[in-house]
């Protein structure tokens, strides 16, 4: 239980720290938005102070201020100097641009001149999502970790007659995986692999739980009212993935380096594993008082899991998608297997 807690307190730390980061990419995105229209405007307000002054030079000749030949040079004066306040202007807003837009590459997609040395004395991970690149090594390491909805697909049943909650059933996963690029001088494709532990929790609805009547296990109304009834199946799994999509490449044939930053990833694969703990938790409701109950038992559920899963991927969140093959309950007469959507977060680690 401790070790769950320790869990979503990490992910609630990595959620606040992405969020920060898409909010400084959100607000350097405006900046340079915000300088883009203001070119446009630039020249229309020079524009517009440029036919006010040569009204009133006109104004002037009609009036017999001043002679043709005095407003042909005073109109070509107005238009000389609204031109350079044009280019001056422009070219402010351009180095503007040009420095955001030179920084925001440089935070994105280079490495930075000291990483090295910055790495060395700092040893970790880094939890900067911007520095999603792949260099001359070919193999990088992250901490995946991925929540959401969990559900089961019935035989011959339609997904909105579940017999559990939509809401209440949930999963998490978190373990570490490997991206190598399949070929040594491209990046469009890579081999993900890994060790994940996988936590699939079924919420009955109603007030029903688990029995397992020894032939197979099956849901039954509880004599008590259930505040609380849950099915969790702890899983140590195998992900192995194939990832694709586009990337930069960038540097020198000595030091070659790719960015997939701002690029979608595509990832298609499965898992294998085993089922390590079955247990049940109810919380019963009886004369005024709550009792929880724990059962750690094998519920009959199938010891060996497999399935397929596949992820779109930008920047560093996924989304996420799980199906397993194999049947939760082995000699159930009806067959059902676990599925689950959600986010997946990938933490790269560049200090080796």
């Amino acid at each position: 239980m401790q070790n769950l807690i320790n869990y979503y307190l990490l992910l609630v730390m990595l959620l606040l720290t992405s969020m920060t980061t898409l909010a400084q990419d959100n607000n350097a995105d405006l900046e340079i938005k915000k300088l883009e229209e203001s070119k446009e405007k630039i020249v229309n307000e020079e524009k517009r102070l440029l036919s006010k002054e040569v009204r009133k030079i006109n104004e002037q000749l009609e009036d017999n201020e001043i002679s043709f030949a005095e407003a042909e040079k005073l109109k070509a004066r107005a238009a000389k100097f609204r031109a350079l306040n044009i280019e001056n202007r422009l070219a402010i807003v351009n180095h503007r641009l040009s420095l955001l837009k030179r920084n925001a590459i440089r935070e994105n997609d280079e490495f930075i001149a000291n990483q090295s040395s910055v790495s060395s004395s700092r040893k970790g991970v880094s939890l900067r999502s911007r520095q999603n690149y792949n260099d001359h090594r070919r193999t990088f390491r992250s901490t995946v970790i991925a929540f959401g909805f969990n559900n089961v697909i019935t035989e011959n049943e339609s997904f909105n007659d579940s017999d559990f909650r939509v809401g209440g059933s949930r999963f998490f996963e978190i373990g570490y995986a490997w991206t190598t690029r399949v070929f040594k001088n491209s990046n469009w494709l890579r081999f993900k692999y890994g060790l994940s532990f996988q936590f699939n929790s079924l919420k009955p609805t109603g007030n029903r739980f688990f029995v397992d009547t020894g032939t197979e296990t099956e849901l039954q109304e509880h004599e008590f009212n259930l505040k609380k009834s849950k099915l969790r199946m702890d899983n140590l799994v195998i992900p192995i993935h194939f990832e694709f999509g586009g990337s930069r490449k960038f540097g020198d044939e000595n030091n070659i380096r790719y960015s997939t930053f701002n690029k979608v990833q595509i990832g298609i694969g499965g898992y294998a594993g085993i089922n390590l703990n079955t247990i049940q938790k109810l919380k019963i409701r009886q004369d005024g008082s709550t009792d929880k109950k724990k059962f750690k038992r094998n519920f009959n559920t199938n010891n060996v899991i497999y399935g397929l899963s596949t992820y779109i991927k930008w920047k560093e969140v996924a989304i996420y998608a799980k199906y397993d093959l194999n049947t939760i309950f082995k000699d159930n007469p009806v067959d059902q297997r676990n599925v689950s959507v959600g986010l997946l977060l990938n933490i790269y680690d560049h200090s080796n």
